[in-house]
């Protein structure tokens, strides 16, 4: 988010002054409580910080937490975050050994009758929780990361990303050995009740190329 300051210039405010020095998981999930870096959370429940092990070989990032997300503080436990967890188990991934969350961490909505409805965040809004993210990654330092949607790639590797063109390859950036790109499970729920079925295949294709890229990389470190 911008403010101006005394100069008359504009500065761009940021969760960096939340960020406990010497972060762990824990002192960064308890700092991300009360965050107020961004008007987010000013309609959300709660902060919906990361979930998972701390030396986790494979993070996940997704969006933003829905309402499901928000009501309960955990990333992913909505009907995308099921479908996650099928097609990862259908990919030979073990959820509990990954590390999850989210770009930003406040579930952005606006009200259609009684229902909270999923609101893109702004690039102020993303930029504003990327201290977050950025911890998350140095802490965890896993060796594969999956940027799940648009938003989750285009907020690491710039917005002239196209998931659609390079999604399931690994790309060149420096956030784990293995980075990779892929649309997100909400995204399969969206899709035509025809197309639906091709499009989790395709995802689970996606995963399974994560998870070989993984058991090879473990494979190779190994001590012969």
């Amino acid at each position: 988010m911008s403010r101006g300051d005394p100069t008359g210039q504009t500065r761009t405010v940021t969760a960096a002054s939340f960020v406990p020095d010497r972060p762990t998981l824990a002192s960064l999930r308890r700092a991300a409580a009360g965050c107020t870096a961004c008007p987010l959370h000013r309609d959300a429940t709660q902060t919906v910080f990361g979930e998972g092990a701390r030396r986790a070989a494979l993070m996940l990032v997704g969006e933003q937490p829905g309402d499901r997300e928000d009501l309960e503080g955990r990333p992913f436990v909505g009907p995308a975050g099921r479908l996650l967890d099928e097609s990862l188990e259908e990919a030979g991934i073990d959820r509990g050994a990954a590390y999850l969350t989210n770009v930003v961490k406040h579930f952005k909505w606006q009200p259609r009758g009684t229902r909270r409805i999923h609101q893109k965040p702004s690039w102020g809004e993303i930029a504003a929780c990327r201290p977050w993210l950025d911890a998350e990654l140095a802490v965890v330092r896993p060796h594969a990361l999956v940027l799940l949607g648009a938003t989750a790639a285009q907020a690491l590797l710039g917005r002239d990303f196209r998931v659609t063109r390079q999604r399931g390859t690994p790309l060149d950036a420096p956030f784990a050995p293995l980075v990779v790109a892929t649309i997100h499970p909400s995204a399969i729920l969206r899709a035509q009740s025809e197309d639906r079925a091709t499009e989790r295949a395709a995802f689970v294709a996606d995963l399974r190329r994560v998870a070989e890229g993984l058991a090879a990389a473990q494979a190779a470190s190994r001590p012969s």
